[in-house]
C-alpha cells in the first residue's frame, strides 16, 4: 500500500509524535509498504511527483528534516493561517491510507479527522466525533459516568468562572488539576494545599480555557489497549519517583512498565472489562488506549481514553502486542487493517 505517515504538528506532544511517526514508517516499510513520513504542519517542499512513494526511501533523513523545524515552530505558527503544510493534502489524496502518528491538539482532537472525511482521505483510528469527545476530559468523565465506568469525583471549570474555594466544588485536598484537552500528562498538577491549588489553576488556564478539578486517587496506574473492540494485556506503570507525568513518560528508566501486569486474573479481567466499556461509551473505533488507577483495596477508576496513543517502538501498546506474539511492524500493519473497517 502507498501510505503517508503524518507526524509532528503543532501540539505540545510534537517531539513524541516525530518519534512515533518515524517508528511507524520504518515498521510499515519493513512490511513492504511504500510509506513516507510527512510533517502535517511543516509539509515537504521537494516531492518527486513521478514517484512520490518510492521503493527506496530514507526514513531517518525524513525524520531529521521534520526535526529541523522544531526550533522555529512557534514562529511558523504565528506566520501561517493554513494548518496543513506544503503538499500534505496532495500527498494524502494520492495515498491508499494515512497513518495518523499525531498526538494532542490538532491531531487527536477530531479536527484532522473531520477535514479528511470531507476530502475522502482514509486514515487510522476513530472518527472525528469520538476523537473530539475523548480529547475533552470533562466530556469523557461525563460519558463514562453515564455508561457505568467508574471515574474519580470532580468537576470542570471555565477560566471566567474559576472557583478558588474547593468546598464550593465539594472537594478537599489533595486534588488533581488538569487541562481538559491536554495530553502526555502536560498541564496536570497534584496539589496538596490552597497555595499549590491557586498556582495550578493559573498554570492550567495558561494552556486552556477549561480545566478539570478532581479528587486525588492514591493507587497504582494501569493501561489497557483496545484494538477492534478487543482488550489487550494490561500494563502496570510504576514511576521511580513522582507520578506518570510527561518527563517520566519519555525519560528512559524513569518508570517501570510491566506487561502482563503482575496482578490477579480477576483484576486483569475487571480492567479489561472497563477498558472495553469505556471504549464503547465514547463510540470509539479501530483502536485506543484507556488509562486507569487502582487503589490498594482494588477499586478501579478510569482516568482517560487516548485515541492516538504513543506508538514509539517502546510505547505501551507495542508492549501489549508483544505479549500476544505480535512484533512492532505487524502491529503497525494491523492498526491499518482494523482502521479500514470504518470504510467498509
Amino acid at each position: 500500500m502507498r501510505i503517508v505517515v503524518l507526524a509532528g504538528g503543532t501540539s505540545t506532544e510534537r517531539d513524541v509524535s516525530i518519534v512515533s511517526g518515524t517508528g511507524i514508517c520504518n515498521g510499515l516499510r519493513a512490511k513492504g509498504h511504500e510509506a513516507v513520513l510527512v510533517d502535517v504542519f511543516c509539509g515537504i517542499e521537494n516531492v518527486n511527483w513521478e514517484d512520490p512513494f518510492p521503493g527506496e526511501y530514507d526514513v531517518e533523513a525524513a525524520s531529521a528534516y521534520i526535526k529541523s523545524f522544531n526550533k522555529n515552530i512557534e514562529e511558523l505558527k504565528k506566520e501561517r493561517k493554513d494548518f496543513f503544510g506544503p503538499n500534505v493534502i496532495r500527498l494524502c489524496k494520492m495515498a491508499d491510507f494515512v497513518f495518523l502518528g499525531l498526538h494532542g491538539a490538532n491531531g487527536e482532537d477530531g479536527r484532522i479527522q473531520a477535514a479528511f472525511d470531507l476530502m475522502g482521505i482514509k486514515y487510522t483510528g476513530t472518527g472525528y466525533l469520538s476523537s473530539a469527545m475523548a480529547m475533552d476530559k470533562g466530556i469523557t468523565k461525563w460519558m463514562f459516568q453515564m455508561h457505568g465506568v467508574p471515574v474519580p469525583g470532580g468537576v470542570t471549570m471555565k477560566k471566567n468562572n474559576r472557583k478558588e474555594d474547593l468546598a464550593e466544588l465539594g472537594l478537599a485536598f489533595p486534588v488533581v488539576v488538569k487541562t481538559c484537552c491536554g495530553g502526555s500528562s502536560i498541564g496536570v498538577y497534584i496539589v496538596q494545599d490552597q497555595e499549590e491549588y491557586l498556582k495550578a489553576l493559573e498554570d492550567a488556564f495558561s494552556y486552556e480555557e477549561e480545566v478539570v478539578v478532581e479528587e486525588f486517587i492514591q493507587g497504582t496506574e494501569y493501561t489497557v489497549a483496545v484494538v477492534d473492540g478487543q482488550a489487550y494485556p494490561v500494563v502496570q506503570i510504576v514511576p521511580c519517583q513522582g507520578f506518570y507525568d510527561y518527563e517520566n513518560k519519555y525519560k528512559p528508566g524513569a518508570v517501570k512498565e510491566t506487561c502482563p501486569a503482575p496482578i490477579s486474573e480477576e483484576l486483569t479481567k475487571r480492567l479489561q472489562h472497563y477498558a472495553v466499556k469505556g471504549y464503547k461509551a465514547l463510540s470509539l473505533e479501530s483502536y485506543a488506549r484507556l488509562d486507569f488507577i487502582v487503589t490498594e483495596d482494588e477499586k478501579i477508576y478510569c482516568l482517560e481514553a487516548n485515541t492516538l496513543p504513543g506508538m514509539t517502538p517502546t510505547s505501551l501498546i507495542p508492549q501489549e502486542a508483544a505479549v500476544l506474539g505480535m512484533d512492532y511492524p505487524t502491529l503497525c500493519e494491523k492498526l491499518i487493517h482494523v482502521s479500514m473497517k470504518k470504510y467498509q
